[in-house]
């Protein structure tokens, strides 16, 4: 276990280079959840994300002799670019394996860093395989990105900076992938706190589609999970990290795990309400606020761990995460081949209220016949509700729509 010691030590050695992100206050969250919400936007953090702690922390140790023989990592995005950026600032050498279908920001942004990327594989595993033979053949320091101790003691500076702006939270909600940013911050905030004779309570939260941590704990060790496919890339994590598990099941008081379609409605939440970019792993916390997974009776803070997220992903997340909320409804209609009828549909949905946004009007497609006309349109709509009035007013018109998911 880390001691708080160790922990001011490392938030003295990363304020070199980190940004001290906000704490912003969010009224919407607070009403939902029945107690004051605030958001640590580390998504605002240098590098995109608070992976910049850990590495440098981890980095800044290094002895002369393994600076000069340079470092190398494996990540798909985050860890990558603190790696490198903490590398160009301590004039160390870095190589990051990445996997080849890497978004192409979080790419060139780890270059512009000044690392060497090599792409290899498909799966973060295989980019993990290659930096660890890297190291052996060249003697290059490997980066782990969380399971290490000097990374989950720059993780957990995060902890004392929530604590030093919020010496009244209650409860601290943390994203959790292979463990080192909740390892680090509950370690971190419940050793300050009992200086003060207080505790705080550390939720953890993961993608139900790479949820290692629920099992591994019941199991009372870490586990292997089959990883199924998640927009929070940045937390698909199938083991978790030893050092990160031992701290996790001493300290963290619980962990619960959000959908795909709750994290998209989290982004789209952030985005509107917050103003706020954050990539889809960022915003688990808050999902899980939205989702009632989480309670409380005194101030939260949910961390916001990153905002690293590629423009087009940005947009079928932004999409998905619209129709999740019922604000997004694509609908198919029959209809008779006779003129006037896509008018017809045109000021049934105008009589709603509702705006349409896309519409595909066919006599062709598997199953139907010669005189078979469909309609499939897009509308904007504001919440169930108004799904709903849209759907009931195409068919008191006698149509039959159908909704498609």
């Amino acid at each position: 276990m880390p001691s708080l010691a160790e922990f001011e030590r490392a938030l003295e050695t990363v304020s070199v280079v980190v940004q001290d992100t906000p704490i912003e206050s969010s009224r919407f969250l607070g009403d939902i959840l029945g107690a004051p919400v605030y958001l640590k936007c580390e998504n605002l953090q240098r590098t995109g994300s608070y992976k910049i702690r850990g590495a440098y922390n981890r980095l800044s140790k290094l002895t002369d002799e393994e600076k000069a023989r340079g470092v190398v990592a494996a990540s798909a995005g985050n860890h990558a670019q603190g790696v490198a950026f903490a590398a160009r600032e301590l004039g160390i050498t870095s190589t990051i394996f990445m996997p080849v279908g890497v978004p192409l920001p979080k790419l060139q942004a780890t270059r512009d860093y000044g690392a060497r990327v090599i792409l290899r594989g498909h799966t973060v595993s295989e980019p993990l395989e290659a930096a660890a033979r890297f190291a052996e053949e060249t003697g290059a320091v490997l980066i782990p990105p969380f399971d290490h101790h000097d990374v989950i003691v720059g993780q957990g500076t995060l902890g004392l900076e929530i604590y030093r702006d919020r010496p009244d939270v209650e409860t601290v909600i943390v994203p959790i992938g292979g463990g080192g940013l909740i390892s680090g911050v509950a370690a971190a905030i419940k050793q300050r706190a009992a200086l003060d004779g207080r505790t705080v309570r550390v939720i953890g939260v993961q993608a139900a589609n790479a949820a290692a941590y629920p099992p591994s704990l019941e199991a009372g060790r870490p586990l292997d999970v089959a990883i199924q496919p998640t927009i929070a890339d940045g937390i698909a994590v199938s083991r978790p990290g030893a050092r990160n598990f031992a701290i996790i099941d001493e300290l963290v008081d619980e962990v619960v795990t959000v959908s795909d379609d709750e994290t998209a409605k989290a982004l789209v939440v952030l985005l509107e309400r917050a103003k706020l970019v954050v990539e889809p792993a960022g915003a688990v916390a808050v999902a899980a606020i939205l989702e009632g997974r989480v309670s409380s009776d005194g101030p939260t803070v949910a961390i916001l761990s990153g905002g690293n997220i590629d423009p087009l992903l940005m947009q079928r997340v932004v999409s998905h995460g619209l129709a999740a909320s019922a604000r997004y409804l694509t609908i198919r209609v029959p209809l008779p081949d006779r003129p006037g009828q896509l008018a017809r549909i045109a000021e049934l949905v105008a009589s709603a209220n509702a705006n349409v946004v896309e519409v595909l009007h066919t006599r062709q497609g598997p199953g139907m016949k010669i005189n078979d006309v469909v309609l499939e349109f897009s509308v904007e709509t504001r919440g169930p509700e108004h799904r709903e009035l849209v759907v009931e007013t195409l068919r008191g018109a006698g149509y039959e729509p159908e909704i498609i998911d």
